[in-house]
């Protein structure tokens, strides 16, 4: 591996929906990821989570901590700190206005800076004097059911503001396309397609030869606000939410009515879940706590929300995920605030459940074909990448399109930063660079 301090002479940064990754191009045709020393041991991914906590010794009396900081600090006190996980979600949503943490009010491109502060501290010497050019990935299409692509531009330009730098924002798939591409030594037409926590992007691009005066051309790009973190939402909403009363009734006049599902929408979305923690919501609940039919239900679902039990729930489920990507079996454990969950799931169970996102993915591949003008036998190579591309049943999807034969993945959660920094070098980067929204 190149030498951790050599100097970079571009970077490229992954700030990904649950994991960020940062890479430097050495410039000989080489990237380095940038290791971090975390208290779990060093790795090159970092936790796009963040948690913060009331301090008077620090200015503003709001302290925070990110990546797996975050989640140690959070860990060693619960109660007292407020825990954020994938706030990226929410930067094409116009209904977001800020998160109340404590009696800050912090907006998205707030949060974003305070992340990158930390994600930049904790990068030690290599980040200490960044390069003059910066390679950004961003979804082909945000998250969220109507995405204000312009919104999440504005938001991106005030976040990374704080760098110092100009930068570039590049198509996350096309960052592990080039990555890809570098290591192929023929002529081929290539997809990818990245599954992140929040979306499901797809791009072909054309290959040369090595040599060639353009190594690699864009073709098309399509994308889906379905991924990963929709995938872990399907588990909750099959195994735990009908424990906190999903599907219950309760009492209004003489009527018994079933509890409006919008009570439930929030445990789909990790950002949005730790901000069920303030006093309306929760006087909310307790109202409908004493109309319920099953007090008890209502009752475990404030405990998880007071309790900040969220998290610990989302990692059993994440779990759950990854042990049915290798095994036909999984057991789902949790115990927390009088909330306890223990189920037996099959791999079965879990793809009957993320069937219909499965075929809305596989209908945006067909639109990524489509905008490059193609046919899947004319695709030559299918590189998968992202957490998610490990589940069988979505890799299934590929093989049953382009075959077996043509399937290639690895560095599933660090390709993107790679070829981003490698990409940060070409001599034609102007024609890798995603279009311009005007921010609103």
């Amino acid at each position: 591996m190149p030498n951790a301090v050599a100097t970079a002479h571009a970077v490229g940064i992954d700030f990904g929906t649950t994991n960020s990754v940062v890479a430097r191009n050495l410039g000989d045709g080489r990237s380095a990821l940038v290791d971090f020393h975390a208290p779990g041991g060093t790795s090159a991914v970092f936790r796009s989570a963040l948690c913060f906590w009331q301090d008077d010794a620090v200015r503003g009396g709001l302290a925070a901590e990110a990546g797996p900081w975050a989640i140690a600090e959070f860990l060693s006190e619960p109660s007292g700190s407020r825990f954020l996980q994938s706030f990226k979600s929410v930067a094409a949503n116009p209904a977001f206005q800020h998160a109340s943490l404590f009696e800050k009010r912090l907006r998205f491109e707030d949060l974003g800076q305070v992340f990158l502060k930390h994600l930049l501290a904790h990068g030690g010497e290599p980040l200490d004097d960044l390069p003059g050019r910066i390679l950004i990935g961003r979804p082909v299409r945000y998250a969220g059911a109507r995405p204000d692509p312009a919104l999440a531009r504005a938001r991106y330009d005030a976040m990374f503001a704080m760098l110092g730098r100009p930068v570039h924002y590049v198509y996350e798939p096309l960052g592990a396309a080039y990555g890809f591409a570098s290591r192929l030594t023929e002529p081929a037409t290539l997809l990818v397609a990245d599954f992140g926590g929040g979306t499901s992007d797809f791009s072909i691009i054309r290959v040369d030869a090595p040599g060639a005066t353009r190594r690699g051309v864009p073709l098309g790009s399509a994308g889906i606000g379905i991924a990963g973190d929709r995938f872990d939402f399907r588990i909750m909403d099959h195994l735990v939410l009908p424990l906190l009363g999903k599907g219950g009734t309760y009492r209004s006049f003489d009527k018994v009515l079933e509890i409006p599902a919008g009570h439930f929408t929030d445990f789909g979305d990790w950002s949005r879940l730790a901000l069920m923690r303030n006093r309306r919501t929760l006087a909310e609940l307790e109202r409908l706590k004493n109309n319920a039919t099953d007090p008890a239900a209502i009752g475990r679902m404030i405990a998880v929300i007071e309790h900040e039990l969220g998290h610990g729930l989302y990692e059993a489920v994440g779990q759950l995920k990854r042990t049915l990507s290798t095994q036909t079996q999984g057991h789902l454990v949790f115990e927390g605030a009088g909330l306890s969950i223990e189920a037996e799931v099959s791999r079965s169970d879990f793809e009957r459940w993320i069937e219909p996102d499965l075929q809305r993915i596989a209908d945006t591949v067909d639109a990524a074909l489509a905008s490059a003008g193609l046919l899947p036998d004319q695709i030559d190579h299918v590189f998968l990448t992202g957490g998610s591309s490990l589940i069988p049943a979505v890799r299934q999807l590929f093989e049953q399109r382009f075959g077996e034969g043509r399937i290639a993945g690895g560095e599933e959660l660090t390709s993107i930063a790679q070829g981003l920094a490698l990409m940060a070098m070409d001599p034609d980067l102007k024609d890798w660079i995603a279009p311009e929204e005007e921010p609103s």
